[in-house]
Protein backbone atom coordinates (compact mmCIF):
# COMPACT_ATOMS: atom_id res chain seq x y z
CA UNK A 1 0.00 0.00 0.00
CA UNK A 2 1.67 3.49 -0.92
CA UNK A 3 1.94 6.47 1.59
CA UNK A 4 -0.87 8.42 -0.18
CA UNK A 5 -3.41 5.11 -0.40
CA UNK A 6 -2.72 4.31 3.76
CA UNK A 7 -3.35 8.30 4.47
CA UNK A 8 -6.85 7.82 2.50
CA UNK A 9 -7.34 4.95 4.63
CA UNK A 10 -6.59 6.78 7.40
CA UNK A 11 -8.70 9.56 7.11
CA UNK A 12 -11.82 7.86 5.79
CA UNK A 13 -11.39 5.89 9.15
CA UNK A 14 -10.79 8.86 11.12
CA UNK A 15 -13.68 10.66 9.43
CA UNK A 16 -15.98 8.06 10.23
CA UNK A 17 -15.07 7.81 13.82
CA UNK A 18 -15.08 11.02 14.46
CA UNK A 19 -18.85 11.06 13.34
CA UNK A 20 -20.32 7.77 14.57
CA UNK A 21 -18.99 7.53 17.44
CA UNK A 22 -18.48 10.94 18.65
CA UNK A 23 -20.66 13.85 17.06
CA UNK A 24 -23.71 11.94 16.70
CA UNK A 25 -23.69 10.06 19.77
CA UNK A 26 -23.06 13.79 22.06
CA UNK A 27 -25.67 15.65 20.41
CA UNK A 28 -28.29 12.29 20.83
CA UNK A 29 -27.10 12.47 24.61
CA UNK A 30 -26.71 15.69 25.60
CA UNK A 31 -28.86 17.86 23.06
CA UNK A 32 -31.79 16.17 21.72
CA UNK A 33 -34.97 17.81 23.80
CA UNK A 34 -36.47 14.35 25.26
CA UNK A 35 -39.24 16.90 26.54
CA UNK A 36 -39.97 19.06 24.23
CA UNK A 37 -38.77 17.95 20.91
CA UNK A 38 -36.07 19.15 18.40
CA UNK A 39 -32.72 19.81 19.72
CA UNK A 40 -31.06 22.16 22.29
CA UNK A 41 -28.73 24.21 20.74
CA UNK A 42 -26.23 25.79 22.98
CA UNK A 43 -24.41 23.26 25.10
CA UNK A 44 -21.40 23.50 27.08
CA UNK A 45 -18.30 21.22 25.95
CA UNK A 46 -19.33 18.50 28.86
CA UNK A 47 -22.75 18.67 27.31
CA UNK A 48 -24.24 20.93 29.73
CA UNK A 49 -27.16 23.19 28.72
CA UNK A 50 -26.13 27.20 28.49
CA UNK A 51 -29.24 28.09 27.06
CA UNK A 52 -32.54 26.29 26.09
CA UNK A 53 -33.71 28.57 23.18
CA UNK A 54 -33.60 26.88 20.10
CA UNK A 55 -32.39 27.92 16.80
CA UNK A 56 -34.84 26.68 13.81
CA UNK A 57 -31.76 26.53 11.15
CA UNK A 58 -30.48 24.01 13.54
CA UNK A 59 -33.14 21.65 13.71
CA UNK A 60 -33.18 21.72 10.14
CA UNK A 61 -29.25 20.92 10.14
CA UNK A 62 -29.88 18.15 13.05
CA UNK A 63 -33.06 16.02 10.77
CA UNK A 64 -30.95 16.57 7.63
CA UNK A 65 -27.81 15.15 9.69
CA UNK A 66 -29.31 12.41 11.61
CA UNK A 67 -31.64 11.05 8.53
CA UNK A 68 -28.35 11.57 5.86
CA UNK A 69 -26.60 9.38 8.49
CA UNK A 70 -29.47 6.55 8.53
CA UNK A 71 -29.67 6.30 4.43
CA UNK A 72 -25.56 6.75 4.03
CA UNK A 73 -23.85 5.06 6.92
CA UNK A 74 -25.93 2.76 9.03
CA UNK A 75 -29.72 2.29 9.64
CA UNK A 76 -30.29 2.99 13.33
CA UNK A 77 -33.60 3.35 14.74
CA UNK A 78 -32.43 6.06 17.00
CA UNK A 79 -31.15 8.29 14.60
CA UNK A 80 -34.30 7.96 12.52
CA UNK A 81 -35.89 8.89 15.73
CA UNK A 82 -34.11 12.02 16.07
CA UNK A 83 -34.62 12.91 12.53
CA UNK A 84 -37.99 12.67 13.42
CA UNK A 85 -37.65 14.60 16.42
CA UNK A 86 -36.64 18.04 15.07
CA UNK A 87 -38.93 17.19 11.58
CA UNK A 88 -41.94 17.25 14.17
CA UNK A 89 -40.44 20.29 16.22
CA UNK A 90 -40.35 22.03 13.14
CA UNK A 91 -43.71 21.58 11.81
CA UNK A 92 -45.01 22.41 15.09
CA UNK A 93 -43.41 25.47 15.65
CA UNK A 94 -40.87 26.95 12.96
CA UNK A 95 -43.44 28.87 10.89
CA UNK A 96 -45.43 32.08 11.56
CA UNK A 97 -49.21 32.45 10.21
CA UNK A 98 -47.53 33.39 7.00
CA UNK A 99 -45.29 30.64 6.44
CA UNK A 100 -41.99 32.77 7.39
CA UNK A 101 -39.80 30.10 9.55
CA UNK A 102 -38.51 32.34 12.39
CA UNK A 103 -34.86 32.23 13.72
CA UNK A 104 -35.09 31.33 17.16
CA UNK A 105 -37.83 29.98 19.75
CA UNK A 106 -38.42 29.36 22.95
CA UNK A 107 -37.64 25.79 24.57
CA UNK A 108 -41.02 24.84 24.23
CA UNK A 109 -41.59 26.62 20.56
CA UNK A 110 -42.83 30.30 21.05
CA UNK A 111 -41.41 32.44 18.93
CA UNK A 112 -38.48 34.80 19.63
CA UNK A 113 -37.20 36.32 16.43
CA UNK A 114 -38.01 36.71 12.96
CA UNK A 115 -35.04 37.57 10.86
CA UNK A 116 -35.29 39.06 7.11
CA UNK A 117 -33.25 36.13 5.45
CA UNK A 118 -34.27 32.54 4.68
CA UNK A 119 -31.78 30.16 6.01
CA UNK A 120 -34.10 28.34 8.45
CA UNK A 121 -36.40 27.47 5.31
CA UNK A 122 -33.70 26.36 3.17
CA UNK A 123 -32.19 23.81 5.76
CA UNK A 124 -35.37 22.95 6.79
CA UNK A 125 -35.82 21.76 2.74
CA UNK A 126 -33.10 19.28 3.14
CA UNK A 127 -34.19 18.21 6.06
CA UNK A 128 -36.90 17.30 4.50
CA UNK A 129 -36.49 16.17 1.84
CA UNK A 130 -33.42 13.49 3.68
CA UNK A 131 -36.34 12.37 5.76
CA UNK A 132 -38.82 11.58 3.23
CA UNK A 133 -36.19 9.54 2.28
CA UNK A 134 -35.09 7.44 5.12
CA UNK A 135 -38.81 7.38 6.22
CA UNK A 136 -40.59 7.34 3.17
CA UNK A 137 -42.63 10.13 4.29
CA UNK A 138 -44.43 12.20 1.33
CA UNK A 139 -45.78 14.45 4.02
CA UNK A 140 -42.16 15.79 4.57
CA UNK A 141 -40.96 15.24 0.90
CA UNK A 142 -43.72 18.02 0.12
CA UNK A 143 -42.77 20.34 3.14
CA UNK A 144 -39.27 19.92 1.33
CA UNK A 145 -40.75 21.37 -2.14
CA UNK A 146 -42.83 24.09 -0.07
CA UNK A 147 -39.63 25.59 2.32
CA UNK A 148 -37.53 25.20 -1.35
CA UNK A 149 -40.21 27.29 -3.31
CA UNK A 150 -40.66 29.56 -0.59
CA UNK A 151 -36.33 29.87 -0.07
CA UNK A 152 -36.56 30.90 -3.78
CA UNK A 153 -39.53 33.29 -3.50
CA UNK A 154 -38.41 35.54 -1.09
CA UNK A 155 -34.78 35.25 -1.66
CA UNK A 156 -35.03 36.39 -5.56
CA UNK A 157 -38.05 37.90 -6.23
CA UNK A 158 -37.24 41.64 -6.44
CA UNK A 159 -38.34 43.32 -2.86
CA UNK A 160 -39.83 40.39 -1.13
CA UNK A 161 -36.63 40.54 1.27
CA UNK A 162 -36.23 43.58 3.02
CA UNK A 163 -32.81 45.23 1.78
CA UNK A 164 -29.68 45.46 3.81
CA UNK A 165 -29.32 49.03 3.06
CA UNK A 166 -31.22 51.18 0.70
CA UNK A 167 -31.43 49.96 -2.89
CA UNK A 168 -32.33 52.93 -4.29
CA UNK A 169 -28.95 54.35 -3.17
CA UNK A 170 -26.75 51.40 -3.29
CA UNK A 171 -28.39 48.19 -5.45
CA UNK A 172 -26.47 45.07 -4.12
CA UNK A 173 -26.79 41.40 -4.66
CA UNK A 174 -25.10 38.63 -2.39
CA UNK A 175 -23.63 34.95 -3.34
CA UNK A 176 -24.21 33.70 0.29
CA UNK A 177 -28.60 33.05 -1.43
CA UNK A 178 -27.22 31.58 -4.42
CA UNK A 179 -24.47 29.25 -2.47
CA UNK A 180 -26.98 27.82 -0.31
CA UNK A 181 -29.26 27.41 -3.12
CA UNK A 182 -26.86 25.41 -5.09
CA UNK A 183 -26.62 22.90 -1.67
CA UNK A 184 -30.50 22.73 -1.46
CA UNK A 185 -30.92 21.79 -4.65
CA UNK A 186 -28.77 19.45 -4.83
CA UNK A 187 -30.07 18.00 -1.75
CA UNK A 188 -33.82 18.18 -3.20
CA UNK A 189 -32.53 16.62 -6.46
CA UNK A 190 -31.18 13.26 -4.67
CA UNK A 191 -34.29 12.61 -2.57
CA UNK A 192 -37.09 14.16 -5.00
CA UNK A 193 -35.50 13.45 -8.74
CA UNK A 194 -35.73 16.39 -11.13
CA UNK A 195 -39.29 17.62 -9.70
CA UNK A 196 -40.11 21.54 -11.32
CA UNK A 197 -40.24 24.23 -8.35
CA UNK A 198 -41.14 27.91 -9.59
CA UNK A 199 -40.93 26.59 -13.35
CA UNK A 200 -37.30 25.00 -13.40
CA UNK A 201 -35.89 21.60 -11.92
CA UNK A 202 -33.45 21.60 -9.53
CA UNK A 203 -30.50 20.73 -11.83
CA UNK A 204 -31.78 24.08 -13.89
CA UNK A 205 -31.68 26.39 -10.85
CA UNK A 206 -27.91 25.06 -10.10
CA UNK A 207 -27.22 25.51 -13.51
CA UNK A 208 -28.91 29.71 -12.77
CA UNK A 209 -26.84 30.12 -9.58
CA UNK A 210 -23.35 28.26 -10.58
CA UNK A 211 -23.66 31.03 -13.63
CA UNK A 212 -24.19 34.16 -11.25
CA UNK A 213 -21.68 32.90 -9.34
CA UNK A 214 -18.88 32.80 -11.84
CA UNK A 215 -20.10 35.97 -14.07
CA UNK A 216 -20.77 38.20 -10.81
CA UNK A 217 -19.14 37.17 -8.21
CA UNK A 218 -16.16 35.47 -8.86
CA UNK A 219 -13.14 37.38 -10.17
CA UNK A 220 -10.01 35.59 -10.87
CA UNK A 221 -8.00 38.30 -11.84
CA UNK A 222 -9.09 40.06 -8.53
CA UNK A 223 -7.74 36.72 -7.14
CA UNK A 224 -11.40 36.94 -5.11
CA UNK A 225 -14.98 35.59 -4.76
CA UNK A 226 -17.20 38.56 -3.64
CA UNK A 227 -19.75 38.47 -0.98
CA UNK A 228 -21.52 41.45 -2.46
CA UNK A 229 -21.17 42.86 -5.52
CA UNK A 230 -23.56 45.74 -7.91
CA UNK A 231 -26.44 43.85 -9.88
CA UNK A 232 -24.55 43.97 -12.96
CA UNK A 233 -21.47 42.76 -11.06
CA UNK A 234 -19.07 45.93 -10.59
CA UNK A 235 -16.88 45.64 -7.48
CA UNK A 236 -18.84 48.27 -4.93
CA UNK A 237 -15.58 50.37 -3.48
CA UNK A 238 -16.87 50.26 0.43
CA UNK A 239 -16.49 48.31 3.30
CA UNK A 240 -19.32 45.45 3.18
CA UNK A 241 -18.62 45.31 -1.19
CA UNK A 242 -14.85 44.73 -0.50
CA UNK A 243 -15.53 42.42 2.14
CA UNK A 244 -13.83 38.42 1.88
CA UNK A 245 -15.09 35.85 3.47
CA UNK A 246 -13.04 33.06 3.15
CA UNK A 247 -15.60 30.26 4.86
CA UNK A 248 -18.51 31.04 2.80
CA UNK A 249 -16.34 31.07 -1.02
CA UNK A 250 -14.55 28.17 -0.12
CA UNK A 251 -18.09 26.49 0.64
CA UNK A 252 -19.44 27.63 -2.40
CA UNK A 253 -16.27 25.98 -4.45
CA UNK A 254 -17.06 22.19 -3.05
CA UNK A 255 -20.74 22.63 -4.07
CA UNK A 256 -19.50 23.47 -7.19
CA UNK A 257 -16.96 20.99 -7.40
CA UNK A 258 -19.32 18.58 -6.45
CA UNK A 259 -22.07 19.37 -8.97
CA UNK A 260 -18.95 19.12 -11.31
CA UNK A 261 -18.34 15.27 -10.01
CA UNK A 262 -22.43 14.87 -10.48
CA UNK A 263 -22.21 15.59 -13.60
CA UNK A 264 -19.09 14.12 -14.92
CA UNK A 265 -18.52 18.04 -15.84
CA UNK A 266 -14.48 19.11 -15.24
CA UNK A 267 -15.59 22.70 -15.99
CA UNK A 268 -17.40 23.30 -13.40
CA UNK A 269 -14.97 20.68 -11.03
CA UNK A 270 -11.91 23.49 -12.35
CA UNK A 271 -14.30 26.45 -11.38
CA UNK A 272 -14.73 25.57 -7.89
CA UNK A 273 -11.33 24.59 -7.67
CA UNK A 274 -10.24 27.94 -8.87
CA UNK A 275 -12.17 29.42 -6.43
CA UNK A 276 -10.72 27.61 -3.80
CA UNK A 277 -7.03 28.29 -4.39
CA UNK A 278 -7.21 31.64 -4.37
CA UNK A 279 -9.29 31.79 -1.72
CA UNK A 280 -7.22 30.14 0.20
CA UNK A 281 -4.49 32.30 -0.58
CA UNK A 282 -6.79 34.80 0.67
CA UNK A 283 -7.86 33.50 3.85
CA UNK A 284 -5.05 31.36 4.78
CA UNK A 285 -2.89 32.34 7.55
CA UNK A 286 0.43 31.83 6.53
CA UNK A 287 2.19 32.41 10.09
CA UNK A 288 0.15 31.05 12.33
CA UNK A 289 -2.12 28.62 10.71
CA UNK A 290 -5.93 28.90 10.34
CA UNK A 291 -8.70 30.61 8.42
CA UNK A 292 -9.09 33.88 9.33
CA UNK A 293 -13.04 35.30 8.97
CA UNK A 294 -13.18 38.15 6.90
CA UNK A 295 -10.81 39.60 4.58
CA UNK A 296 -10.69 42.79 2.71
CA UNK A 297 -10.30 42.97 -0.91
CA UNK A 298 -8.04 45.54 -0.81
CA UNK A 299 -5.97 44.23 1.68
CA UNK A 300 -7.44 47.28 4.15
CA UNK A 301 -8.27 47.06 7.66
CA UNK A 302 -12.00 45.48 8.60
CA UNK A 303 -14.57 46.96 9.83
CA UNK A 304 -15.65 43.67 11.95
CA UNK A 305 -13.58 43.25 14.82
CA UNK A 306 -14.40 39.71 14.79
CA UNK A 307 -11.97 39.62 11.27
CA UNK A 308 -8.86 37.91 12.40
CA UNK A 309 -10.56 35.31 14.34
CA UNK A 310 -10.70 31.93 13.66
CA UNK A 311 -13.94 30.14 13.70
CA UNK A 312 -14.70 26.29 13.42
CA UNK A 313 -17.09 26.18 10.43
CA UNK A 314 -14.67 27.64 7.67
CA UNK A 315 -12.63 25.14 8.66
CA UNK A 316 -14.82 22.53 8.31
CA UNK A 317 -15.38 23.86 4.88
CA UNK A 318 -11.90 23.84 4.25
CA UNK A 319 -11.42 20.13 4.83
CA UNK A 320 -13.87 19.33 2.82
CA UNK A 321 -12.95 21.52 -0.19
CA UNK A 322 -9.38 20.46 -0.17
CA UNK A 323 -10.26 16.55 -0.06
CA UNK A 324 -12.67 16.95 -2.85
CA UNK A 325 -10.21 19.06 -4.99
CA UNK A 326 -7.69 16.66 -4.58
CA UNK A 327 -9.43 13.98 -5.06
CA UNK A 328 -11.11 15.09 -8.58
CA UNK A 329 -8.09 17.14 -9.74
CA UNK A 330 -4.98 14.76 -8.41
CA UNK A 331 -2.95 18.10 -7.77
CA UNK A 332 -1.01 17.57 -5.05
CA UNK A 333 -1.07 21.05 -3.70
CA UNK A 334 -4.82 20.66 -2.48
CA UNK A 335 -3.32 17.76 -1.26
CA UNK A 336 -0.66 19.88 0.97
CA UNK A 337 -3.75 22.17 1.39
CA UNK A 338 -5.85 19.62 3.06
CA UNK A 339 -3.18 18.21 5.13
CA UNK A 340 -2.62 21.78 6.62
CA UNK A 341 -6.09 22.20 7.64
CA UNK A 342 -6.99 18.72 8.44
CA UNK A 343 -3.69 19.43 11.23
CA UNK A 344 -4.65 22.83 12.39
CA UNK A 345 -8.38 22.02 12.82
CA UNK A 346 -7.66 18.87 15.09
CA UNK A 347 -4.92 20.44 16.58
CA UNK A 348 -7.81 23.08 18.20
CA UNK A 349 -10.94 21.98 17.85
CA UNK A 350 -10.63 18.60 18.84
CA UNK A 351 -12.05 18.25 22.45
CA UNK A 352 -9.82 15.51 23.77
CA UNK A 353 -11.53 15.33 27.26
CA UNK A 354 -15.41 15.99 26.39
CA UNK A 355 -15.10 15.01 22.56
CA UNK A 356 -17.86 16.25 20.04
CA UNK A 357 -15.17 16.76 17.25
CA UNK A 358 -12.79 13.01 18.25
CA UNK A 359 -12.16 11.63 21.84
CA UNK A 360 -8.85 9.76 20.58
CA UNK A 361 -6.33 11.64 19.23
CA UNK A 362 -6.42 11.79 15.57
CA UNK A 363 -3.84 10.76 13.08
CA UNK A 364 -1.89 13.48 11.79
CA UNK A 365 -0.42 14.45 8.33
CA UNK A 366 2.38 16.16 9.33
CA UNK A 367 3.93 14.86 12.63
CA UNK A 368 6.81 17.54 12.80
CA UNK A 369 4.06 20.73 12.45
CA UNK A 370 4.83 23.10 15.87
CA UNK A 371 2.08 22.89 18.49
CA UNK A 372 0.04 26.50 18.62
CA UNK A 373 -2.51 28.01 20.55
CA UNK A 374 -4.55 30.98 19.15
CA UNK A 375 -7.89 32.57 19.92
CA UNK A 376 -10.96 30.09 18.73
CA UNK A 377 -14.36 29.73 18.45
CA UNK A 378 -15.73 26.30 19.96
CA UNK A 379 -18.19 24.27 18.02
CA UNK A 380 -22.03 24.48 19.08
CA UNK A 381 -22.78 22.72 15.88
CA UNK A 382 -25.14 19.80 15.46
CA UNK A 383 -22.31 18.28 13.10
CA UNK A 384 -18.90 19.66 11.76
CA UNK A 385 -19.45 19.70 8.47
CA UNK A 386 -16.36 18.39 8.11
CA UNK A 387 -17.80 15.03 9.36
CA UNK A 388 -20.98 14.72 7.58
CA UNK A 389 -18.98 12.75 5.08
CA UNK A 390 -18.50 9.12 6.14
CA UNK A 391 -15.46 8.72 3.86
CA UNK A 392 -13.13 10.45 1.35
CA UNK A 393 -15.28 11.35 -1.96
CA UNK A 394 -14.70 8.21 -4.68
CA UNK A 395 -12.78 6.37 -1.54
Amino acid sequence: MSSSEHNEKALSELYRHALVEDVLPFWLRFGLDREHGGVITALDRDGSILDTDKVIWFQGRAAWMYATAFLTVERRPEWLDAAKSCIAFLRQFASDASGKMYFLVSRTGQPLRMRRYVYSESFAAIASAAYAGAAGDGRAADEAVTAFDRYIDHSFTPGRMEAKVDPSSRPMIGAGPRMIGIATAQEIRQHLGEIRIRGRTPSEWIDCWIDDIERLFFKPELGAMMETVAPDGAIIDHYDGRLLNPGHAIEASWFIMHEGRHRADQRLVRLGAAILECMWKRGWDEHYGGLFYFRDLRNLPVQEYWQDMKFWWPHNEAVIATLLAWKLTGDPKFREMHRAVHDWSFEHFADSEHGEWARLPPPRWNTQQPRQRHVVERSLSPAADALVLPSPPDA
